[in-house]
């Protein structure tokens, strides 16, 4: 599948690091260091825009390394663009740590995959067929 990308960083067109991997990571474009406090969220831009086909979109993930050494996630994960939005691609980055996190021009600060997806087609009902679970949820089926 091709998708139209434009690329207003400094920075490469992002690649898959792997023949299998299933995201490519997203990087900050900024001009300078961004400092993000501990419990804080920013809006990083990363200079990319994309056209994806119908019955596409791009789902932008938090990267395990920073989550896991550092804290720090994608807030509105996974973060949805649509096929029809053109504008630049920007992360919801948030601290979870104590700690402060500097953000650096051309970090790797999230990753993106693009993925099939289907439109619904709603029918309006007056009740759902019944099942074992029911309406159970949040635990409900044990651990």
């Amino acid at each position: 599948m091709k998708v139209r990308i434009v690329n207003h960083s400094p920075f490469d067109t992002p690649a898959y690091a792997t023949e299998q991997s299933a995201g490519v990571d997203l990087k900050a474009n900024i001009q300078e260091p961004v400092l993000l406090g501990s419990l804080e969220r920013k809006l990083i831009p990363t200079g990319l825009y994309i056209a994806l086909p119908k019955g596409y979109e791009a789902q932008v993930r938090p990267r395990s390394g920073l989550a896991l050494k550092h804290g720090i996630t994608v807030l509105n994960t996974p973060g949805t663009i649509d096929a029809d939005y053109r504008g630049e691609i920007c992360v919801i980055l948030v601290n979870l740590s104590s700690e402060p996190f500097l953000i650096n021009p051309g970090e790797r600060i999230a990753q993106m995959v693009i993925a099939k997806h289907e439109t619904a087609e709603w029918e309006v009902v007056e009740s759902l067929d019944e099942t074992a679970r029911g309406a159970g949820g949040f635990g409900s089926t044990g651990k």
